[in-house]
């Protein structure tokens, strides 16, 4: 699977409170949740990431609460991916969980820059910044975590496996 897009660059220890804020915790629609993606930490992302882009982030990606709530947000809002140096443990599953990739990369996540232009091969775990014509190498997504991802989530995935099986 691969996935081109503009980068959004975040720093380190980017809380769920940063990705979705607490105050829109009352809903579990994924459009109004992508409405408040990254508000408090980019006021325009919401209103000026394309389907596609690829956020971009230090280490410790998704610390802070357990809630589903950030990827989903993240996922609706339209990005396809993202890459960080480092993830909180619980984002990291979450993530998956509702078919949101995610590649961990520190050099990537060093020397990308808002506005660049990636392409993500996540099969393969290569990372093209085509703005700087750098190459980085993540641990490539696992080919069940792909299924996942490929279904939509992990519900979604169980329930494709228990319509397939006889």
């Amino acid at each position: 699977m691969k996935i081109k897009g503009k980068v959004w660059r975040f720093g380190d220890d980017v809380d769920t409170d940063a990705i979705i804020p607490a105050r829109y915790l009352n809903t579990t629609d994924p459009q109004e949740l992508a409405r408040h993606c990254m508000e408090d930490a980019d006021p325009a992302f919401a209103q000026e990431v394309k389907p596609g882009d690829i956020i971009v982030a230090g280490k410790n990606f998704g610390c802070g609460s357990s809630r589903e709530h950030a990827p989903l947000a993240i996922k609706a809002a339209g990005v396809s991916c993202v890459i960080a140096a480092g993830f909180a443990r619980i984002f990291y599953r979450n993530a998956f969980n509702i078919g949101l990739p995610i590649l961990e990369s520190p050099e990537a996540a060093e020397t990308s820059q808002q506005g660049d232009e990636m392409e993500v091969d996540l099969a393969a775990g290569e990372i093209r910044n085509l703005t700087r014509n750098k190459t980085f190498m993540a641990q490539p997504i696992p080919p069940f975590m792909q299924a996942l991802i490929s279904d939509g989530g992990l519900i979604k995935h169980i329930a494709k496996r228990l319509k397939e099986s006889p």
